[in-house]
């Protein structure tokens, strides 16, 4: 008697529920492999960010100290407080075991735990990074696949040169031009701050306010950072419009603007979209220079602030904090690269 399964069937259901468990093994060894990738540089940091701060020039105590005309039993006394009379490696067991309960410790110049003084400043941080990454992005792939998609024409030669000199300008040169001119000489925009001083109290135009004082600071970090997607995005149209599928496509009598949205774009968006999510940690982090030009209270400000201290935990916890950020874009840029090429998956 014959199987009312017929044996080609049996075998392709059999092969598939044989290829499940192994490919949910095969994602779980990966996840498992950049978790761990991830948990080691974490650990790096962590250790860096203590030795790394200790050969700063400057005894934040004895600047204290001056500041404040104290004794010597004073000066004494609040270096015990903040436990630098214990000896580096009594130093840095404690540092371990406050970093991995999230404990920063008091920072030196505010007086206030680093962990709330963090909080406080990293909204403003992400309001401004966030403004100019979606910027940034939407103009560069924007420009990117127009450039790419008109290869050497006008528009291609002159995205592209005009790009390149913006990204070549270094960030802090090209936010004191900004300041000088149109909110120096101009007087258009708010020349530091987050807020004016006599900001109105309802909603509306306390966010214009706020508004007003972002739009120099946006301006600054979009220019210098458009350009790394835009020719990543360039290229990779580029490279995708003479791929073999795009000539069957126009073989097959489809319009330019069809292949291009339909066939072209979404190819090339793979190699764009996991240097986005590679960049927004170093994003975050490369901040610093642009809110101490334009005094923007975020965590840039604070850890240019720490410097001058120094200011031991302060600079500390910014550090892992920003390291950590980056750490975690990483890591998912990883699992959206693995999600978006088939070729990583089958690796």
């Amino acid at each position: 008697m014959s199987s009312s399964v017929p044996p080609s069937t049996s075998a392709i259901s059999t092969e598939a529920n044989a290829e499940e468990p192994q490919r949910d093994s095969s994602f779980l060894r990966y996840i498992s492999t950049k978790l761990g990738g991830a948990a080691l540089s974490l650990l790096m940091v962590v250790i860096l960010g203590f030795f790394l701060f200790r050969i700063l020039p400057g005894d934040p105590v004895a600047a204290i100290a001056r500041e404040r005309q104290m004794t010597p039993e004073q000066v004494q006394l609040l270096r015990e407080s903040y436990g630098l009379d214990k000896s580096l490696g009594e130093q840095f067991i404690d540092y371990i075991v406050n970093v991995f309960t999230l404990n920063f410790g008091e920072s030196y110049v505010y007086s206030q735990s680093v962990s709330s003084l963090i909080a406080d400043y990293f909204w403003p941080t992400i309001l401004l990074t966030g403004t100019s990454a979606i910027l940034a992005i939407i103009l560069g792939l924007w420009l990117g696949t127009r450039a790419g998609w008109k290869r050497n024409s006008r528009f291609d030669k002159f995205v592209s040169s005009s790009s390149l000199v913006f990204w070549s300008v270094p960030t802090f040169w090209l936010a004191l031009i900004l300041l000088m001119i149109f909110g120096g000489t101009l007087r258009w925009f708010p020349t530091g701050g987050m807020v004016s001083l006599d900001a109105p109290s309802d909603p509306l135009g306390y966010s214009l306010d706020v508004i007003s004082h972002m739009i120099l600071p946006v301006i600054t970090m979009t220019a210098v950072i458009y350009a790394q997607y835009l020719m990543v995005m360039r290229s990779s149209i580029i490279e995708e419009a003479t791929a073999d599928y795009a000539t069957t496509a126009r073989a097959k009598g489809l319009k330019e603007d069809q292949i291009l949205n339909k066939h072209v774009v979404p190819n090339a968006l793979l190699p764009t979209v996991t240097l986005v999510f590679m960049h927004i940690g170093g994003l975050i982090a490369g901040a610093v220079t642009v809110e101490a030009v334009f005094s923007w209270p975020g965590l840039g400000k604070l850890t240019f602030e720490a410097i001058t201290g120094p200011d031991l935990p302060l600079l500390q916890g910014t550090f892992v904090v920003f390291s950590a950020i980056i750490i975690v874009m990483n890591f998912l840029a990883d699992l959206i690269y693995r999600r978006l090429d088939p070729r990583v998956r089958r690796a």
